[in-house]
């Protein structure tokens, strides 16, 4: 097994791990290696500094003081495809956020007032989106008051 330091077409750095230099050549080729922060599959090898150690002790004390990976785990295929889940999930993510922002009003830190306005039909019926306290959106939810709460992505590049 190795593992190889990469870098997408954004810049982000992340490491895989492979049973060989061709299969990351294979993967890569085919568009199965994907970036975990923005799921991009254009990603390269980003330069990295080898560690040459002599003798099994000298390894153990490498991985000891971290200036060396361990050997690949038993289950590096699974942690391949946590990689791709958590790169899908986090472009979901980004989509729906788009979602949100085009789709719906901002009211920012109005939120829970404004969500009370439209469920008691003092204002018009809009999707909305802003900041609420967890006292707030559980005051609005034990009124009836439908709320959701999303993980919200940091924009990329601001």
């Amino acid at each position: 097994m190795i593992v190889y330091d990469l870098k997408c077409r954004k810049d982000h750095v992340f490491e895989a791990w492979f049973a060989d230099s061709a299969s990351f050549a294979e993967q890569a080729e085919t568009g199965k290696v994907i970036c975990p922060v923005c799921g991009s599959t254009k990603v390269s090898k980003a330069l990295m500094a080898p560690a040459v150690l002599k003798g099994s002790r000298g390894t153990d004390e490498a991985v000891a003081a971290g200036t060396v990976a361990p050997a690949a785990p038993e289950n590096a295929a699974a942690s391949l495809a946590d990689t791709k889940k958590a790169g899908e999930l986090r472009r979901m993510l980004r989509e729906l956020r788009q979602h949100v922002e085009d789709n719906c009003d901002y009211v920012g830190k109005a939120f829970a007032e404004e969500a009370r306005k439209i469920h008691y039909g003092e204002s018009d019926p809009r999707g909305i989106y802003g900041e609420t306290s967890d006292d707030d959106a559980r005051e609005l939810e034990d009124e009836g008051i439908e709320v959701s709460r999303v993980p919200w992505l940091p924009r990329e590049n601001s």
